[in-house]
């Protein structure tokens, strides 16, 4: 090894190494999140999205990772009540936020309102995008409940979805949006 391998500083050699994770503790974070409910401990690299951290850290894999650069919108999770691209967030930056994921939608093996309805207007084929475009509806509903089917139109697509045509997406979404409007009464 040279000196300027091992970060040592001799005569006319001059460092050129960063420190690493076993020189500087500050190459690691320990984050709380707040995540489907739950409160998660994780250390991590301050680098790290949270769509890794959510899939490999806390194993809930039902957000995807599509493109990685924000466009597709598989790795959308809401963050306090927003949409948003698990992929282009840090970890870090949902410290203190709420943090739901697709998981959440569901009530143990009872499916939410929503997903009832991309089942029943086949708003799914190859269902890479659902978790996506499940999250956006979440979202978009709770901010805009009274949506039209243009309004609805317009939000999904800004997902990316390969096999529906969005068509059964907008129908699922708005057929939801109309039930939760107007309850059935027992």
């Amino acid at each position: 090894m040279t000196d300027t391998d091992t970060g040592a500083h001799t005569g006319t050699h001059t460092s050129t190494r960063t420190s690493t994770r076993s020189d500087n503790a500050a190459d690691v974070l320990l984050l709380t999140l707040d995540v489907n409910g739950e409160r998660h401990e994780v250390i991590t690299e301050p680098r790290r999205t949270l769509v890794d951290v959510l899939r490999h850290d806390l194993r809930l894999t039902g957000t995807h990772v599509g493109c990685e650069h924000g466009i597709c919108g598989a790795c959308t999770v809401l963050v306090d009540d927003r949409p948003v691209r698990a992929c282009l967030m840090f970890a870090a930056q949902a410290e203190g936020a709420r943090v739901r994921t697709v998981e959440s939608l569901a009530d143990g093996t009872d499916l939410s309102d929503l997903q009832r309805a991309f089942s029943e207007h086949h708003g799914l084929q190859c269902g890479f995008c659902t978790p996506g475009f499940l999250m956006l509806a979440e979202g978009f509903l709770d901010e805009r409940p009274d949506a039209t089917k243009d309004e609805i139109r317009e939000v999904v697509a800004s997902n990316l979805c390969r096999c529906t045509g969005y068509q059964t997406v907008v129908e699922a979404i708005d057929g939801c949006a109309v039930a939760r409007r107007c309850p059935k009464e027992f």
